[in-house]
């Protein structure tokens, strides 16, 4: 019926469109798994399914809730709504402090404790580092 240029044409095309079919998958694969979510304490209050996926967890260090051991830190995320419980062992960012901003990266344990792996502080707008402000003057 089909001579065989148009069959090997067709072949070739079947062949390349499997290919992107199998790259794109495997990419949106990758992404799936690496992919962190970030959330608010708020938003964490009013999730359905506290899946053991890694999400990031935003807000302000509520004042006076940071407790600290030996080995761990323990403080209080809050959007000014909300608030959740943070636990995190390991040493904390040169920024981290009450009332500053800080995202922690981890897994929930309920809808009110966080198990931190990673804090990231945060500073405000303004923030310039010293050697850029001497360098300016």
């Amino acid at each position: 019926m089909y001579g065989p240029k148009v069959k090997l044409r067709f072949f070739f095309i079947l062949l390349i469109l499997s290919i992107l079919t199998l790259t794109v998958f495997l990419v949106l694969k990758s992404l799936e798994e690496n992919v962190v979510y970030f959330k608010s304490p708020s938003d964490v209050k009013l999730m359905t399914e506290l899946k053991n996926k890694k999400i990031r967890i935003g807000g302000m260090v509520k004042k006076n809730s940071i407790a600290m051991s030996t080995n761990e830190v323990n403080f209080i995320i809050t959007d000014f709504k909300n608030e959740i419980n943070v636990i995190y062992s390991g040493v904390v960012p040169n920024l981290f402090s009450e009332g500053k901003g800080v995202v922690a990266e981890g897994f929930l344990k309920d809808r009110n404790f966080f198990q931190a792996s990673k804090i990231l502080a945060k500073h405000d707008e303004n923030y310039m580092p010293p050697e850029v402000k001497a360098a300016l003057k």
